[in-house]
């Protein structure tokens, strides 16, 4: 027989690619998922395989110095009986001189880059053919895979949706961002495997490092490093919070990760200016769908950062309500992080599942800025020595707030309230736009049993004291329509829940604030006032916030912290009230005209009121969304935007892909800044 000779082959990108959940990445290369079978068809030029007499045999290989004790390189010979536990390749029909061959890897491969190469012997003579390079990734549709996610609605959320919500604002003004992950875009597969190989790790052993792959929890401590640049790793953001954006993009101007990515791609691995706890998260939550990993932005109001793990955070206040000190304890309004779906073979039992993972820099992690994955059940019960980080996280949601009051004679005083850590955690809905709590995975019910054994194992004893029926009680109101542009206004409320008459001094005092906790100039204070309040009454102290005040001095946040302060001249106890309160902004109206249809032309109309007293300058509307626009469609207005003037303008999509997708918009101005909007659009497929 005269030799075997490979004359051309097709690895069915298209077929292979929708068989795997990969067709929407549009690659010019095969995209494949670990223990699932793809087809190749290989065509011999002259004669075609004859078995008993041709012998062959694949090579594939993975990094830059693949081995097989590494698990970076194997030779497999074609079988009939295939091997769930390793490389395998079955003969699947045969065609005149095409041969069409079924290959598999184990559900425990490293993901990443891969060469393949056929070899093929008759009697003495052998050759070897380059057949090309795929992609693997992670499985979650595979039993044996450790990402495994059972429930197929939960799998097309977590893994294949390219858009989603991310909530924010403040425990009372609960809102979400639209945010388009666009993890199956052009260049994002690239890009997030060329994260994998600039990684420190990397740089340090790349056989190490490349073999360590196969495992989800080592690539989620990757990315988490990776996402931020503070241990100039080549990380992906620049994080800044102090409202001084000028040189880069404000945090709240960012719509998606896909134009973080290609930027960062684009200057040479140069971190992308700027991003704060959401940016970060999303970024990281786009990484791991895009390599086959659940996950999911998740977001805690009141988020504690406890710098020296004593789980009590001290703020202190004069009489006035004024912050006294400052502390590198803060409370940020909201924090978000990502969790990852994953089996921990590396814990005992009872661990797999959610995992935390925060790409934000705070705290360094074995030496460098990452944090996690923690099992989300770890943190729930407590089990601080787990890998990886689980204190930090566990500080997060559970804390005390102690407020000391600082007298006109240096005297402190603990005030009395309960404390408010960790509340209404929370993430999109699976397959709808509405919230779920979540904050059930990560503590038992406030004064349960169960949260005190909790504490006691993390040594916490809890300092915040419930609040009594009895007695004074004190609470922070604001009145509808807190709109940029316009003033209102915000009540201390004291009830009074005994039988006899009490007498109390109040003050309210207002302070622009940032989403970290930082404290910014005074938009408002009252006069300390007496009041006197009948048995189980209760009274409002108004404190009005006007525009003129507040204008200049809020950051891009948005955010008024309000402090209520009450003397009960009775007991000379004091109580203290925190709100923070989120000053709205306009809303964008989004219209679509026309029958949404695949690869037919549909108009979207996009237009804006300026609610503001003064005009808006150097105003842009920035809309994109993953199979709607091709990439971000930018809208610059020539003319200021006079104040209550309507700003509106049309647009052509053409949808590239079918069913539910969100046309995202954001508008920025010189006074206005991150105000977003998004509209469903339901596309129907194009008539075959």
């Amino acid at each position: 027989f005269a030799e075997l000779v490979l004359e051309t082959w097709d690895l069915h990108c298209d077929r292979n690619g929708q068989e795997h959940r990969t067709a929407d990445m549009g690659c010019k290369v095969l995209v494949v998922r670990r223990g699932q079978p793809f087809t190749i068809t290989l065509r011999f030029s002259g004669r075609g395989y004859e078995e008993g007499v041709d012998k062959l045999a694949f090579n594939v290989a993975t990094g830059p110095c693949p081995n097989e004790t590494s698990g970076t390189s194997f030779h497999f010979v074609m079988t009939d009986c295939p091997e769930e536990s390793c490389w395998s390749a079955v003969i699947q029909q045969q065609d005149g001189e095409s041969l069409s061959v079924s290959l598999c890897s184990p559900p425990n491969a490293c993901i990443g880059r891969y060469s393949m190469t056929l070899e093929t012997r008759t009697d003495y003579q052998g050759s070897s053919f380059q057949i090309g390079d795929f992609v693997l990734l992670f499985n979650p549709w595979h039993p044996e895979d450790t990402v495994f996610m059972r429930d197929e609605n939960e799998r097309r959320e977590y893994v294949l949706s390219q858009h989603g919500l991310i909530y924010q604002g403040t425990c009372d003004y609960i809102f979400s961002i639209p945010w388009n992950f666009g993890q199956f875009e052009d260049e994002i597969l690239d890009i997030c495997l060329n994260m994998l190989d600039i990684n420190p790790k990397h740089l340090r052993d790349q056989n190490r490092d490349c073999s360590r792959r196969n495992d989800p929890v080592y690539i989620g401590r990757v990315v988490s490093a990776m996402v931020n640049c503070n241990d100039e790793d080549r990380g992906v953001l620049f994080g800044r919070w102090d409202n001084r954006y000028e040189d880069g993009m404000s945090p709240m101007a960012w719509i998606g990760s896909v134009d973080i990515l290609k930027r960062w791609k684009k200057f040479g691995c140069q971190p992308v200016k700027y991003g704060q706890c959401w940016v970060f998260a999303a970024v990281a939550c786009t990484v791991m769908r895009c390599l086959g990993v659940p996950s999911r932005v998740v977001t805690n109001y009141n988020s504690a950062h406890d710098t020296n793990a004593n789980l009590t955070i001290d703020r202190y206040v004069n009489e006035k309500g004024e912050q006294e000190r400052s502390s590198w304890d803060k409370i940020w309004n909201f924090h978000c992080w990502v969790e990852s779906w994953m089996a921990r073979p590396d814990l005992a039992a009872g661990y797999d599942g959610w995992q935390a993972l925060d790409p934000t820099p705070q705290e360094k992690s074995e030496g460098v800025y990452c944090c996690g994955p923690a099992p989300v059940k770890a943190i729930k019960e407590g089990d601080m020595q787990l890998k990886y980080d689980i204190p930090f996280i566990f500080a997060e949601v559970n804390a005390d707030v102690v407020y000391w009051v600082v007298q006109g004679d240096g005297m402190e005083k603990q005030s009395i309230r309960s404390s408010d850590v960790g509340k209404y955690i929370s993430t999109k809905s699976v397959g709808r736009d509405s919230r779920e709590d979540i904050t059930h995975n990560y503590k038992y019910p406030e004064g349960s049993e169960e949260e005190r054994a909790v504490f006691e194992k993390a040594e916490h004893q809890k300092k915040s004291i419930g609040e009594e029926d009895e007695g004074l009680h004190l609470r922070i109101k604001v009145s509808e329509g807190a709109n940029k542009g316009s003033d209102f206004d915000v009540f201390a409320v004291v009830s009074n829940n005994t039988d006899e008459e009490r007498v109390c001094r109040v003050t309210l005092c207002a302070r622009a604030t940032s989403h970290n906790g930082t404290v910014g100039p005074l938009c408002g204070l009252t006069d300390p006032a007496d009041i006197d309040i009948e048995p189980r009454a209760e009274k409002r102290v108004p404190l009005r916030i006007l525009y003129e005040e507040y204008r200049d001095k809020l950051t891009q946040d948005n955010l008024i912290k309000v402090v209520a302060l009450l003397n009960d001249h009775q007991t000379g106890d004091i109580l203290v009230a925190v709100r923070d309160i989120y000053v709205e902004n306009p809303k964008i109206k989004i219209r679509i005209l026309g029958e949404p249809m695949q690869n037919r032309k549909l108009v979207a109309e996009i237009s804006l009121v300026n609610p503001l007293a003064v005009p808006l300058n150097g105003c842009v509307f920035v809309v994109e969304g993953t199979g709607l626009t091709d990439g971000h469609f930018v809208k610059e207005l020539e003319e200021p935007l006079e104040p209550q003037a309507e700003a509106k303008f049309r647009m052509d999509l053409m949808p590239r892909l079918s069913g539910l997708q969100k046309l995202m918009v954001d508008f920025e101005s010189d006074q206005l800044t991150g105000v977003k909007s998004y509209r469903n659009v339901i596309i129907a497929p194009q008539p075959m």
